[in-house]
């Protein structure tokens, strides 16, 4: 029998059900965590066998034991319940009662012997790393998802790196389509116990699943990677998520720019420019060809189904005309994640790649491949 305090269980259940149901693991452990009372406390416990999920939460156990139950309806439950406390107890064969004050529930649970293991990494070494830019590095680099028959390692992941570069502690994180690539990179302070590691792949699904979880009311999140996993540590609750098999391509060279061909723009001007050209956009005709000429930009959209479409915009541009064609989608995405009001386009020729940044935060770096005209 466990008495809970409602919010906790309300928090934890809000956080549970941002993971369950999204993996391709066994239908029955993403749906249903299994809930354990022992000690002072409550966990939670779920996976969809590739990402674990596991919180500790204060109550009043009056008996220990574990049941596996509905996620979404113990939820809906505890949502619409008055008061602040919540009675948990397991009556008979797996159905459990659910009550406060005048209000009872009675719900089938599941055996938690059927429950599968969850990983336990032991020994890990955890960064201690700001909360916001954890999610802003899981966030900006899984904007580029893969097709769903995708298979390649480094396309379905994200690159995670602990890196010692220009006399900086940096925790990165790089993603690519083959058609573009992003790079976050995160500071680390001198007191967070920053240790170099090797390069690993993490599955875009489990991050995202990870950055809705991260407390936004903690400051700092433990940071590690143990035994083929990558774990988010937080005060209450762990996060595991399984790695990838694979090579990430080698980007370094791809990332390399020569300030000298750097064009500022003003980034909503820009943006909302992008966003009228590529209306006429299709997925049989999805480029518009950029033409950068004596301080004019020039961008037209053709679309032999629908029709054309034509904008120009004052630039700062002093060097030979430049003509090339880009996917205004893969723009558009990465303006949406700049902060800066001013952006630099880097741009060499048609045939190389364009890389975006913001002119004062040089933490996030876009890089797009050109398309033939």
């Amino acid at each position: 029998m466990e008495h809970g305090k409602l919010h906790e269980i309300q928090n934890s259940q809000k956080r549970y059900l941002h993971h369950s149901g999204t993996g391709t693991g066994d239908y029955r452990t993403s749906k249903q965590p299994l809930i354990k009372g022992e000690g002072q406390a409550i966990s939670f416990v779920a996976t969809d066998l590739e990402t674990g999920f596991e919180g500790h939460y204060a109550a009043d156990v009056e008996r220990e034991g574990a049941i596996t139950i509905n996620a979404k309806k113990l939820f809906e439950i505890v949502q619409n319940f008055p008061g602040e406390d919540v009675l948990i107890e397991e009556i008979e064969r797996q159905w459990i009662e659910i009550k406060n004050n005048n209000i009872v529930y009675h719900i089938v649970g599941m055996s938690p012997d059927d429950f599968p293991d969850v990983p336990r990494v032991d020994e890990v070494v955890f960064t201690r790393v700001a909360t916001g830019g954890v999610r802003e590095m899981i966030e900006k680099t899984v904007m580029i998802q893969a097709p769903s028959d995708e298979k390649r390692a480094h396309i379905t992941g994200v690159c995670f790196e602990r890196i010692q570069k220009g006399g900086l502690n940096l925790m990165r994180m790089v993603s690519t389509d083959g058609r573009r690539l992003c790079k976050v990179d995160v500071e680390i302070g001198e007191d967070a116990n920053f240790v170099p590691g090797e390069s690993v792949i993490v599955p875009k699904k489990g991050l995202m699943e990870a950055a809705k979880i991260l407390d936004k009311e903690e400051e700092h999140v433990e940071v590690g990677v143990k035994d083929n996993y990558l774990i988010f540590k937080m005060a209450k609750e762990t996060v595991i998520i399984g790695l990838l098999e694979g090579d990430f391509p080698e980007y370094e060279q791809v990332i390399e720019k020569d300030d000298t061909f750097d064009i500022e723009v003003d980034r909503k001007l820009f943006s909302m420019m992008l966003k009228r050209m590529s209306i006429l956009s299709s997925d049989s005709y999805n480029s518009v060809i950029f033409n950068f000429a004596a301080n004019r930009l020039e961008v037209t959209a053709t679309n032999p189904d629908l029709g054309e479409s034509k904008e120009d915009m004052a630039i700062a541009f002093e060097r030979d005309e430049v003509e090339v064609a880009f996917n205004p989608k893969y723009l558009i995405d990465t303006l949406n994640v700049i902060n800066d009001e001013r952006i630099l386009v880097n741009l060499r020729d048609n045939h190389h790649p364009c890389l975006v940044e913001g002119v004062d935060e040089k933490r996030f770096l876009s890089i797009i491949m050109p398309m033939k005209i």
